[in-house]
């Protein structure tokens, strides 16, 4: 379900803060991803469905929809793919739920270091080499 072969992976950035998101686009374009970028949680599940991620970043305070509910429709929507779901990277400066905590792949603190999340994302993705 991802980009045809040759491309490279899509990397969902949702947040709320539009210099974050700007920020981290550009990082994600430099390591030679595909960024795609939400502003809100209903604007990143609606991207989601159209252009499936290979990772997803995410904070978790946001409005119409937060992180929590991010992420409970990328797990529904996976399933309904008959899919696992993306790596969800979860970007947050606040309080995390248990029931969210066991439904992400890791958890970054904000603020945090650019090094920190690179290391992240390629725990999760290959390099840009590899397609």
């Amino acid at each position: 379900m991802h980009e045809a072969i040759g491309e490279p992976p899509v990397v969902l950035i949702v947040d709320d803060d539009i210099p974050i998101t700007e920020i981290l686009a550009l990082v994600i374009e430099g390591l030679g991803y595909q960024p795609v970028v939400a502003w809100n949680g209903h604007q990143a599940l609606t991207l989601a469905r159209k252009h499936w991620p290979a990772l997803v970043l995410t904070d978790m305070m946001m409005p119409i929809l937060g992180g929590k509910e991010v992420v409970k429709g990328l797990h529904e929507e996976a399933g309904a793919r008959g899919m696992a779901p993306p790596p969800i990277v979860l970007l947050t400066a606040g309080t995390i739920w248990p029931e969210i905590a066991s439904l992400v792949d890791a958890i970054i603190s904000k603020p945090f270091e650019m090094d920190e999340l690179e290391q992240l994302i390629y725990r999760f993705l290959p390099p840009s080499a590899s397609w």
